[in-house]
């Protein structure tokens, strides 16, 4: 398992796509924290959210996953990735740790550049600042939801394999489809992979994605559930990949 997982980890940070990715979430995320740090004026009991929360690392690890993932039968590696590891469930769980993995280190790289720039700006224009300990425990959340959403796309793009229906399908229920069960239906909507969730991981207050009178799922539950779901990614996409011939 431990040389599977090496051979994964070389393969994600070796692709150019890794780093264009990298580099895009990195320039998104401090220019979002750039302009609220600005154009707005955070209070004490909600900057921590406000202005901390400004790492794209969710969005992008999806991406990054379901391309690392789709790519192995987008390129016509996958016959020779499972004649090098030909158990199949470990060659997937090596994948699923990879992104993992890949999703803690961008977010813990983007966490901290939001904090510095987020925190050096406020101070300039002397505007409030969150205390070291809960700085800390919010990118240890950011990095949570980044994680975990590196292992959902894994399990998705397992079950879809085709590329741009995979990325494209993922980005139209994260920006259009789960955001409009939200609105209609917030007691479902709470329950969504893509918004709701990882807004819960993170500690985003529910008005902030759209729950204006039903609350949010407290972080441990929403951690819970993203498990959940990132076990029946993984049980659907490792059951096709078995029955399968590559």
């Amino acid at each position: 398992m431990t040389p599977l997982l090496h051979a994964e980890l070389l393969k994600l940070r070796t692709t150019r796509t890794f780093v264009a990715l990298m580099s895009t979430a990195v320039g998104t995320s401090l220019l979002i924290v750039t302009l609220i740090s600005l154009l707005t004026r955070p209070e004490r009991a909600t900057v921590l959210t406000d202005v901390f929360t400004a790492d794209t690392s969710t969005l992008f690890i999806t991406v990054l996953a379901l391309v690392g993932i789709t790519g192995e039968w987008r390129h016509r590696t996958i016959a020779s990735s499972l004649l090098a590891a030909p158990h199949r469930l470990r060659f997937l769980a090596a994948k699923t740790l990879a992104y993992t993995a890949a999703g803690l280190l961008m977010s813990l790289a983007i966490s901290t550049a939001v904090a510095l720039v987020g925190a050096s700006l406020l101070t300039l224009r002397g505007l409030p600042v969150p205390d070291a300990p809960d700085l800390a425990v919010q990118i240890a959340r950011n990095m949570l939801a980044a994680a975990v959403m590196g292992a959902f796309a894994i399990g998705i793009g397992a079950l879809v394999r085709n590329q741009v229906v995979a990325i494209v399908g993922v980005l139209v229920l994260s920006f259009a489809v789960e955001p409009a069960v939200i609105a209609l239906a917030p007691a479902v909507g709470r329950f969504g992979p893509f918004v709701a969730l990882p807004s819960a991981v993170q500690g985003i207050p529910g008005a902030d994605v759209g729950f204006e009178h039903t609350p949010p799922l407290a972080g441990a539950v929403g951690l819970g559930l993203m498990l959940a779901w990132i076990a029946i990614a993984y049980a659907a996409g490792a059951a096709r990949l078995c029955r399968s011939d590559v």
